[in-house]
């Protein structure tokens, strides 16, 4: 089994931002990252997220919030972000604590700061195929991945594990644009490990560490793990048992290293477009 990297197809995107970088005559575009609470895979996103952007030559700064901070406090707070100009993205991280009403949030964000594609206008434009949204790093990170790598994706059998809006809905309706023939499936998808053994590229994104093996891995797969877990020894770990599939799938994505470094390459990418679409 090869291991998919996420540090080549990083590469490859943080060229394409630098030949956009120059049409900012100087500007340095600058990312929000909006946290409550201390999370580890919050916490752990938010380094990485960081880091990327400091390579990328971005800045970003930091905006953390108790978790027990009061919902209509949250949304002054929020307002006041958004309309800040000098930040030109956006990225908040969630799931928000219960309490907080992450819907208002999504309607409050500027499509145009929206780095992560949670609007209802750029949720709809990823629905409608209409690239001049922005889509979730995350389900683009994935089709970049296959794409860099030279993976063909049309025509193919793609299972998505997962049906979240943050991954699992936009990224099917992704892969659908790319003319793959998408099947959807979740926690409670009957048979799920013989829904997913048909698949020839099987994307992971149910939140749930490692609760694909390979009995849900088809010969000759495409494994994409999106999933961001701690296990029980405080490791980070992927939806997909990756020790155990090696002699069923042809390529897989480790976590952490793969789709994770992609994620935050596109979450720069969009900044850059972002600072763009606001100097027109």
């Amino acid at each position: 089994m090869i291991a998919l990297k996420g540090a080549q197809v990083s590469a490859a995107i943080k060229e394409q931002a630098e030949q956009e970088i120059k049409k900012l005559k100087g500007k340095v575009p600058c990312l929000a990252i909006v946290r409550v609470g201390e999370r580890p895979d919050d916490l752990s996103y938010e380094r990485g997220a960081k880091k990327k952007l400091e390579s990328f030559g971005l800045e970003s700064r930091s905006f953390v919030f108790p978790e027990t901070i009061e919902n209509e406090s949250f949304q002054k707070e929020f307002k006041a972000i958004n309309e800040n100009p000098e930040i030109d993205g956006i990225l908040l991280l969630r799931p928000l604590p219960r309490h907080l009403d992450e819907k208002a949030i999504e309607k409050i964000i500027d499509p145009q700061k929206d780095v992560d594609g949670i609007s209802p206008e750029n949720i709809a434009k990823v629905f409608a195929g209409d690239e001049t949204g922005f889509a979730p790093c995350t389900a683009e990170a994935v089709i970049q991945m296959l794409k860099v790598n030279q993976i063909p994706i049309a025509g193919k059998r793609v299972t998505v594990v997962g049906r979240s809006m943050v991954v699992g809905k936009p990224l099917a309706m992704l892969f659908l644009k790319e003319n793959a023939t998408v099947t959807i499936c979740h926690t409670k998808t009957e048979n799920l490990n013989e829904t997913c053994k048909n698949a020839q590229i099987l994307a992971a994104a149910a939140g749930k560490a490692k609760m694909l093996n390979q009995d849900a891995v088809g010969e000759g797969a495409i494994v994409l793990d999106v999933g961001i877990n701690v296990d029980e020894n405080g490791k980070l770990c992927g939806d997909v048992d990756f020790e155990s599939i090696g002699d069923k799938a042809a390529m897989a994505t480790p976590v952490p290293g793969g789709v994770g470094a992609v994620t935050t390459a596109v979450l720069a990418l969009h900044l850059v477009r972002a600072a763009l679409s606001r100097m027109d």
